[in-house]
């Protein structure tokens, strides 16, 4: 059984969500502000966290980044529709998506199957799974370890499939519609921003100088690439 964490101040909204997802199998947590929900987290195996923004004592925002210092569990955040900044900078520090409000039962129960799937993936390992390697980036989808020069980089579960996309295709381009359809699994509205914050926050993991990638190319009007490196081969 999956634990989710559902936290949002209004409690009208919480009830709703643990009425969608309990009949799925889903054992639902329940907080009411961000620092309930670090609380939980620190006392509770959770799975998967569905977040709102705009929340007193500690608000969802200052959650996700105080939860980003120690853990990769994945985040849902639930916006309004004028929370269109506080969107993209929630993807900034660490969300991997976010829902708007008012929410359609079926979207909620798709987005969290959906990142659940990539989280425990990215949480097992399977004998045989090949190792990636370009230039100093290795990627070994065995034990789900990502390396940069040698050094170990940790990454969120949705950075780590954008990532393995892009290595296992390399000097092919992909649209941000593309890769939000083979990341999320999902049809891509608003693909381009959340995709855009995405590459940019693994970026600033894996390159040297984010500004000036090696790797992760932009293609102007096209979409993002994994440049070919001297050691680009599977191992």
């Amino acid at each position: 059984m999956y634990n989710i964490l559902v936290c949002d101040d209004e409690k009208d909204i919480v009830s709703a969500l643990k009425i969608y997802l309990e009949p799925e199998g889903y054992r639902v947590l329940e907080a009411y502000n961000g620092q309930e929900a670090l609380d939980i987290l620190d006392r509770e195996q959770v799975h998967l966290v569905l977040l709102d923004i705009m929340m007193p004592k500690l608000d969802g925002i200052s959650a996700v980044v105080k939860l980003r210092e120690y853990s990769n569990v994945p985040v849902i955040l639930l916006t309004a529709k004028s929370e269109d900044t506080d969107k993209v900078l929630g993807l900034n520090v660490g969300a991997d998506d976010y829902i708007t409000k008012p929410f359609n039962p079926l979207e909620v129960l798709a987005r969290v199957r959906s990142q659940l799937r990539r989280y425990m993936r990215l949480g097992g390992s399977s004998a045989g799974d090949s190792a990636l390697s370009i230039g100093g980036i290795s990627l070994d989808d065995g034990s789900k370890d990502v390396t940069v020069d040698g050094e170990p980089v940790s990454l969120t579960p949705t950075e780590y499939e954008i990532l393995k996309l892009l290595m296992n295709n390399p000097g092919r381009v992909f649209s941000p519609r593309e890769i939000y359809k083979l990341v999320w699994k999902d049809e891509p509205y608003g693909a381009e921003s959340t995709v855009a914050v995405h590459i940019r926050h693994l970026r600033e993991k894996v390159e040297i100088n984010p500004a000036e990638p090696r790797y992760i190319k932009a293609v102007w009007g096209q979409g993002y690439k994994m440049e070919r490196g001297k050691k680009n081969e599977k191992t």
